[in-house]
């Protein structure tokens, strides 16, 4: 039977490049985004059937609606990837105006555990199946005025966790990829220049999204009882490890 897997934040960047990367691998792929054009244009570009829905992972309505098109389309669900996410502005948390904070916790946060949940629901019923989070490095070291971005993260490790012993007895497994410095919407201000603790500015090196592509092809294919728990997958000359 063929595998299927889903992706949000599909239309772009990385959700693009891992939606290609999987149909590439013999995949069918469920994408999903806010904008039909992105999509239909990573659909275009599988070697196997595709399918593009249109969602906004903060609604639960929609949620459910992009679930129960993918088991309609394919079948099946044995593959999520929670890859939605967006960053807020990089000011001092008195100056962050109180909707970006909720703004950015409904689509990282909240659209994680609505998609994780519709995901487990299906799993469950099958009898097996992964989810495999997008994290980031900023979980455990933020950076400055990254408040609600760091928050985020650091609550989806939570997820991951929790969601990885839920699933046991399940046959479901849950995993996570810690990233740093890649290339995509978010990655390439990096290489720019990028504020730093002490309140310089810096350009950082930023990969491509390659290596992200590889590690979750990686987990993807894990037999069903192996987990990866957590990979980090980052520019190696980044200022992480240590003092910079």
């Amino acid at each position: 039977m063929q595998r299927v897997a889903l992706i949000t934040g599909g239309g772009g960047g990385i959700g693009r490049a891992a939606a290609i990367a999987l149909s590439k691998d013999n995949w069918n792929v469920v994408v999903a985004g806010r904008t039909k054009l992105s999509l239909d244009e990573t659909v275009a570009a599988f070697d196997n059937p595709g399918l593009a829905v249109v969602c906004d992972v903060a609604d639960e309505a929609a949620v459910e609606n992009l679930f129960q098109q993918a088991v309609d389309t394919f079948g099946s669900v044995d593959l999520l990837f929670n890859n939605a996410g967006i960053s807020a502005p990089a000011v001092p948390v008195d100056e962050l105006p109180v909707k970006a904070w909720t703004d950015l916790m409904n689509i990282n946060l909240t659209g994680s555990f609505l998609c994780a949940r519709a995901a487990f629901r299906q799993m469950r019923i099958q009898g097996s199946g992964r989810i495999i989070n997008n994290g980031s490095i900023s979980a455990t070291t933020p950076r400055l005025f990254s408040a609600p971005y760091t928050a985020s993260k650091h609550a989806i490790r939570g997820l991951t966790k929790s969601l990885a012993l839920d699933g046991r007895r399940y046959g479901i497994c849950c995993g996570q990829i810690d990233l740093g410095n890649i290339s995509s919407s978010m990655g390439d201000a990096m290489a720019e220049g990028v504020l730093q603790g002490d309140g310089s500015t810096l350009s950082e090196p930023v990969i491509g999204v390659e290596p992200v592509c590889d590690a979750l092809i990686y987990m993807a294919n894990l037999p069903a009882d192996t987990n990866v728990l957590n990979i980090n997958v980052m520019a190696n000359g980044m200022p992480f490890v240590g003092r910079g």
